[in-house]
């Protein structure tokens, strides 16, 4: 079945993937590698090959350094209120293209396509919101104590920076990097995920109309991440690297930044607890269950991974759960009324089978799914399992997938306690009445990020980030997302 097939009504916009795929981009020009080599973009929904993006070499890295050096001075001498005015059109263009960037999001990522109109419209408000910020970037003026002098506070742009994202929000996970980097002054080289590089491409195009002077945005593909991503960190030139993606590689990037004192962000692995007692509103738990297990079909880090529920409402959650996660439609994310799209490899569907074996074996109840499915594409069903044993891998690991694993408790002391079983801390999901209850084990429970009585979390006004080994620093907020691309310069000064 080609795209245009799966694509339906017929009306719907098609994406220009020819477009999306045309080189590297590179001081404001599409290139191919240096190498000639390409990588293979596939469809998880059939596994066919969509398109073919240029594989990037040492030298096309080096060429993005010189380019982003290039641009810097202009960029950084730019006025606020410019650059203000150019990241607000990135916001309109995006919003005016929001069903083609959609349909590429779900042709490329396999999620559901009511998921990518909402990756969109998040993705967008990255540069709405950064565009009010680059206008507010003010500095501090003081009385030392002694009052020998006067102490002045100027806030500078970082540099150049690497900014390396993940494939389950190709677009998002980009701009919220992108639009604080550019407010502050900065230019930068993404390096997106190879499995989604469609949508980097795209977007990049956008920049440029929207007017993005070149050299300020260059964006590399590449299978050989580790190489080109220590040739970037060993330009002095280069400050800043923020990275979203695993812990395990967010721990080699900072043993490679360390050799050159370079700046981190790390926004890594999460495995949030989801709580709800008995107290707890069932329907709007669950409701809040289902968006926070299965946003972008459990692809996502900040994804509910181990549902604690207390036992005197546990048997009506987990049958209402099983009832809600059963009646999802599976099926390719570009058909408008698929619930649960693809996995993004077969890999990943194969590691969620593991998981869940293993939790089968260990004594979990399958209430709905559980099985890997034969055929085309990487799919894998809707799953809840109760009775799961907190000595199962799932307990530990993140899931990445569609799956519900339940643990019943009884205190809220252990509920406390299961919640920070674990070397993660990124999100975490609260459902009770009480509100003293909830604001209570909100701060006993180990986590960046806390949503009370709500399913989703992330909001572009609000300081994105964990603690543990869930990463360091904080994307979005009233200023934490830009401060993360802003040095502080002290002047001491008699007057």
């Amino acid at each position: 079945m080609t795209i245009a097939q799966q694509i339906t009504p017929a009306n719907r916009q098609l994406p220009d993937i020819d477009a999306a795929a045309r080189g590297l981009y590179i001081d404001g020009q599409w290139r191919p590698s240096q190498s000639g080599r390409q990588i293979d973009v596939v469809d998880p929904s059939t596994g066919a090959i969509l398109a073919v993006v240029p594989d990037a070499t040492i030298e096309d890295a080096r060429a993005s350094v010189d380019a982003a050096a290039a641009a810097a001075p202009s960029w950084r001498a730019t006025p606020p209120r410019r650059r203000s005015e150019i990241l607000r059109r990135c916001f309109e263009l995006m919003i005016e293209r929001s069903e083609m960037l959609a349909t590429l999001i779900s042709v490329e990522n396999g999620k559901a396509l009511k998921d990518a109109r909402g990756e969109v419209a998040y993705a967008a408000e990255f540069f709405r919101w950064n565009a009010e910020e680059a206008v507010r970037i003010s500095g501090e003026f003081g009385v030392a104590p002694s009052g020998t002098n006067r102490i002045i506070v100027d806030y500078q742009p970082i540099g150049i920076c690497l900014l390396i994202t993940p494939w389950n929000f190709p677009a998002a996970m980009a701009t919220r990097k992108i639009a604080p980097a550019l407010a502050a002054g900065c230019t930068v080289i993404l390096k997106p995920a190879s499995e989604t590089p469609l949508t980097a491409y795209a977007l990049a195009a956008i920049y440029e109309e929207a007017g993005v002077p070149k050299g300020v945005v260059n964006v590399l593909t590449t299978t050989t991440p580790g190489p080109i991503t220590a040739e970037v960190l060993a330009d002095p030139r280069v400050r800043k690297l923020s990275f979203t993606g695993s812990t395990g590689v967010g721990r080699q990037l900072l043993a490679e930044a360390a050799k050159n004192v370079i700046s981190c962000s790390m926004e890594l692995g999460g495995n949030a607890p989801f709580v709800v007692f008995d107290d707890a509103d069932l329907d709007a738990a669950l409701d809040g269950a289902m968006i926070a297990k299965m946003r972008n079909a459990g692809e996502a880090c900040t994804a509910a991974n181990r549902f604690y529920v207390q036992s005197g409402i546990y048997d009506a959650f987990a049958q209402g759960l099983a009832d809600r996660m059963s009646a999802l439609k599976v099926g390719s994310g570009v058909e408008v009324d698929t619930d649960c799209g693809p996995m993004i490899t077969r890999k990943a569907v194969e590691k969620i089978g593991r998981l869940v074996d293993d939790a089968k074996a260990k004594g979990a109840r399958v209430l709905c799914g559980g099985d890997m499915p034969s055929g085309a594409g990487f799919f894998y069903p809707p799953t809840v399992l109760a009775s799961v044993s907190e000595d199962s891998e799932m307990a530990q690991e993140e899931i990445f997938g569609p799956v519900a694993p339940l643990y019943r408790f009884e205190t809220e002391e252990e509920a406390i306690a299961s919640a920070n079983d674990t070397e993660y801390g990124l999100a975490a999901y609260v459902y009770t009445r009480d509100l003293a209850r909830g604001l209570r084990v909100s701060s006993g429970i180990e986590a960046g990020m806390i949503a009370l009585n709500r399913g989703l979390v992330s909001d572009p006004a609000a300081p994105f980030g964990g603690v543990k080994q869930s990463g360091l620093g904080r994307e979005g907020g009233q200023h934490h997302g830009i401060a993360e691309f802003m040095e502080a310069k002290y002047i001491a000064t008699s007057f």
